[in-house]
């Protein structure tokens, strides 16, 4: 009986690591909190999600600590902007050298699933890497290769990863349909920033010039601008940007007489959702429409969601039937 005894003690001691181990959640690191927000949105509870840049820091300067780099040792799955940050060639390098070990997703991968990068068409028509998660298109593509990811780091939850990607599927595109309609794609902006240019493109809103064109050149003065703005829709900013740019944004709207719409690149802690639907509406209220003060109230009730994300369309389609159709 003793003997017996012990034989179970063993088997319960080698097991309970074992269930342990598989009651244990992904851990998905993401460079930048918005990137966080479509994981977070896309996968809820499902795996734990931390971000390494924190917010306020310029993440063209950031530089990882010892902590993050044993964090990311850690990571089932690491998701970056696509790889241009100096973070994230970092990453890339201790990926290559074999000291992290996740799955480590780059610009490649979100290709695939049909991200695409913006022409800067005011600064030589280059690739614009900043600002991408704001398209919702680029934000359904990281957040299927993130499920990918998931698949292979963790294949016995696999179906619970897809349905989570299928549902956040389905809010992303209800909004972008609801909001998409409004506008006949021959509007154009002045932008503050390469960023604000993925929160208006997809809407059929054209960025036509940036005060600041890109990270290593200076801003452009107001008064040079204002022939530009004058021709356009709207001039656009980011909350969240340095005073001193959203000052001359808002002195460009005032002295072209055109509208500005306020919006949010960097945010924390917010559904992706949520925050593509706030831009959405500030850009459409600068137009002249009005938009709900309510959105949907959960995640998960889809059918709710998709009710109301229809109702928006039609509220905004009335008011701006007039103001948007040339």
């Amino acid at each position: 009986m003793k003997r017996f005894l012990i034989i179970v003690i063993i088997l319960i001691g080698t097991l309970t690591p074992l269930t342990s181990a598989a009651e244990e959640k992904p851990l998905v690191v993401a460079s930048i909190a918005p990137l966080a927000a479509i994981v977070q949105d896309a996968f809820g509870d499902s795996v734990n999600v931390v971000y390494l840049i924190p917010p306020g820091a310029d993440p063209h300067e950031y530089q990882l600590t010892a902590s993050q780099i044993e964090l990311l040792r850690k990571a089932s799955v690491i998701v970056t902007t696509g790889g241009h940050l100096p973070v994230e060639k970092k990453i890339a390098e201790l990926k290559a050298e074999g000291t992290i070990t996740g799955e480590t997703l780059f610009l490649e991968d979100y290709k695939r699933e049909g991200f695409r990068y913006l022409p800067e068409y005011w600064y030589g028509n280059k690739d614009n890497p900043h600002g991408v998660w704001l398209d919702p298109t680029n934000a359904l593509a990281i957040a299927r290769a993130t499920e990918k990811a998931l698949e292979k780091a963790d294949p016995l939850n696999a179906e619970t990863y897809l349905a989570g990607y299928e549902d956040f599927e389905v809010r992303v595109r209800t909004i972008m349909e609801a909001y998409r309609v409004l506008v006949d794609g021959n509007h154009t902006a002045v932008i503050q920033m390469p960023p604000d240019q993925y929160a208006l493109e997809w809407l059929g809103i054209k960025a036509i010039a940036s005060i600041k064109p890109e990270e290593e050149v200076p801003a452009i003065g107001v008064d040079e601008l204002v022939p530009t703005a004058a021709k356009a829709d709207v001039v656009v900013y980011a909350v969240d940007s340095p005073d001193q740019l959203k000052d001359a944004a808002r002195e460009l709207s005032s002295k072209s007489g055109k509208p500005s719409a306020e919006i949010r690149v960097f945010w924390k802690d917010e559904p992706y959702t949520e925050v593509l639907r706030e831009n959405s509406a500030a850009i459409i209220r600068a137009l002249g429409g009005k938009a709900p003060e309510e959105g949907p109230a959960t995640k998960t009730d889809v059918s709710r969601y998709v009710a109301v994300s229809l109702v928006v369309g039609i509220v905004l389609g009335t008011a701006l039937g007039v103001v948007l159709k040339k």
